[in-house]
């Protein structure tokens, strides 16, 4: 499969994992690119030396590209930066601040360079900061999200239509049905997040995969908008932001309730009562763990099977 992210990343397959917050350690992202796709590291979840080690782990693990997805709200970007340089990381993937920052700084070493986006507004602001493509993430996704409430489904036409550069689709994606949506709506490449947390290789605690696989329809929301918003599944500390959320609580009040290391606690230490248990919608689809080779060669199965199908209409 042959496009401009696949030329871009040097991949075979246009599919990239989600930089997820105690998911997306090296063995999820080498599992990732070892099967075609672009693996990534997540350094949200990592102070600056464990992201180095996450790091160096992939490089001797694989020989194929990889990347780093940053958060640049982190407290220690400047550090994280510092590391990317470094150790020659080939690819980055930023979220959560403005591309501008650090974009030619990273393209100036020969790093490609992705922007989360969830508008298209902020689509052109970041080809006009000169990135490589940029990520298109609609509500559906788990964990922190944009104000727009957009879904996939809006969100990717309108952001094709917006720029030149490649677009990736990301939100509610995890299967070779939902991937050629994307690719019908102008995307050329796709962006896994709940399937691959929910993968054998991802550093989510068992305890946390096997809570995502009895969720329904409707089981996980949209809360802390006043913060940060945030797709939770149903939990008891679920309850406690709706319950504060409704009697009016102050974005500080709702700080204080979050607290400090709370998704750490809930994803990757498994305390499903106490943990903040980000996941997308898509995970009431998921029933069973798999290897993220296997999931991502059942997306691209499927994918030419509904190709296949597609062309097989009749007028």
């Amino acid at each position: 499969m042959k496009n401009r992210v696949t030329e871009l990343f040097q991949i075979q397959y246009p599919i990239i994992s989600g930089g997820m917050v105690w998911c997306s350690g090296h063995e999820l992202a080498t599992a990732v690119s070892e099967a075609g796709g672009l693996g990534l590291v997540g350094a949200g979840s990592m102070y600056p030396e464990i992201l180095r080690g996450h790091i160096q782990k992939t490089k001797k693990a694989t020989n194929k590209p990889f990347g780093v997805n940053i958060p640049l709200m982190y407290p220690d970007v400047d550090a994280i930066m510092k590391i990317i340089l470094d150790e020659h990381v080939p690819i980055v993937f930023t979220s959560a601040g403005n591309p501008k920052t650090w974009t030619k700084t990273l393209q100036a070493e020969g790093i490609k360079v992705a922007h989360v986006v969830s508008s298209s507004k902020f689509a052109l602001k970041s080809q006009d900061a000169g990135v490589d493509a940029v990520v298109a993430e609609g509500f559906e996704a788990g964990g922190h999200n944009g104000r727009e409430e957009t879904t996939t489904m809006c969100l990717i036409p309108s952001v094709v239509d917006a720029v030149e550069i490649p677009v990736i689709a990301a939100g509610g994606i995890g299967s070779g049905r939902a991937m050629m949506a994307a690719f019908s709506l102008g995307a050329e490449g796709v962006q896994v997040g709940t399937a691959f947390a929910l993968s054998e290789e991802s550093s989510a605690h068992p305890d946390f995969k096997a809570r995502c696989l009895t969720l329904q329809e409707g089981d996980t929301k949209l809360v802390l908008k006043k913060v940060s918003p945030t797709r939770l599944l149903t939990s008891d500390f679920l309850t406690a932001v709706e319950e504060a959320e409704g009697r009016g609580a102050t974005a500080d009040e709702l700080r204080e309730l979050l607290g400090r290391g709370r998704s750490k606690k809930g994803i990757f230490e498994g305390d499903m009562i106490n943990g903040e248990l980000e996941i997308g919608q898509i995970s009431a689809t998921i029933n069973e763990i798999l290897p993220a080779s296997r999931i991502l060669e059942n997306m691209i199965k499927e994918f030419y099977e509904v190709q296949e199908k597609i062309r097989n209409y009749t007028r």
